[in-house]
């Protein structure tokens, strides 16, 4: 069984060798799923993303903040049933503004430098989320979870 800080380890090596995550909002009870460019604080705190205020997940996240992060370091390969990783964060999403938004902006650039003049638009919006818990799965089956306090 791995220990926390061995978790906290794996989750924070599996987000910086990543770029994608699947973000899950819903509306009315549809689960609704969209790829999003995300970064992660070294903390495991908060995941952030940018997105375009006009979008359904931007729609369904601020009609109820509870959202679902998902990264994975699969290959598409049949090794991956028993080398990948598999995290799932929980919490809540909320836009970032003001005193804030500068510092966070400079370390999501810095992860993906190609995305600036998305990130730039004055149509799009920061989202923080805010981990509750990790949910990660390894060798298909072998479960273990993070509990953040708040």
């Amino acid at each position: 069984m791995e220990t926390n800080k061995q978790i906290r380890r794996r989750l924070v090596e599996l987000f910086n060798s990543q770029n994608l995550a699947a973000l899950s909002t819903h509306h009315d009870g549809q689960p609704y799923a969209s790829l999003v460019a995300f970064y992660a604080d070294d903390d495991l705190k908060h995941i952030y993303f940018v997105t375009p205020k006009t979008t359904r997940k931007y729609a369904n996240l601020t009609a109820d903040n509870r959202v679902a992060v998902m990264v994975n370091s699969s290959t598409n390969q049949a090794s991956d049933y028993h080398q990948a990783i598999s995290v799932t964060a929980v919490g809540k999403a909320k836009d970032v503004a003001g005193a804030d938004k500068k510092p966070i902006l400079t370390q999501y650039l810095a992860k993906h430098p190609h995305l600036e003049d998305f990130v730039r638009s004055p149509t799009c919006a920061l989202v923080r989320v805010v981990v509750d818990s990790y949910y990660m799965v390894k060798h298909f089956q072998h479960v273990m979870e993070l509990h953040l306090e708040p």
